[in-house]
């Protein structure tokens, strides 16, 4: 599982530094191999197997519906492998990085959400954490009934 926040820099060329101990978590459990996509304002990062789980359910998806349509469209369609370099580093696309506001050399935080990583630019990170923070404070009764 994908747990922590990690701060790190993007090289002009695109590069991206993956986290030692998320690094750890794909060597041990899976290959060293991400596939990256557009969502939600950030990347999401999914190591092989998981990608191919979620393709799996959208493939078994009604394929007329507007909804699953949309959402290979959008985020299937920009799906693509980042193999880890020997430094442990993912290229990213421009038309990714573009898309998440990682812009030049710049910085991004890399968060772990247990099945997934979401890559952000630095900006947009704080801003979205901070309304995480107090969305969650009104959220206790929602979580409780989750099961949480």
């Amino acid at each position: 599982m994908f747990r922590g926040r990690y701060r790190h820099s993007i090289d002009n060329k695109g590069r991206l530094s993956i986290p030692a101990k998320f690094r750890d978590v794909l060597a041990s459990q899976f290959d060293e191999r991400l596939i990256v996509t557009n969502f939600d304002q950030c990347l999401w990062a999914y190591p092989v197997p998981e990608w191919q789980e979620l393709e799996r359910k959208v493939a078994a998806l009604p394929q007329f519906l507007e909804e699953v349509k949309a959402l290979q469209r959008a985020f299937i369609s920009a799906a693509v492998e980042c193999p880890l370099d020997k430094q442990g580093r993912i290229l990213l696309p421009p038309e990714l990085r573009e898309y998440a506001g990682i812009v030049g050399e710049s910085d991004a935080v890399v968060v772990g959400m247990t099945r997934r990583i979401e890559i952000w630019s630095a900006e947009r990170w704080a801003s979205i954490f901070k309304s995480a923070e107090q969305q969650l404070e009104s959220l206790g009764s929602k979580l409780a009934d989750l099961g949480l």
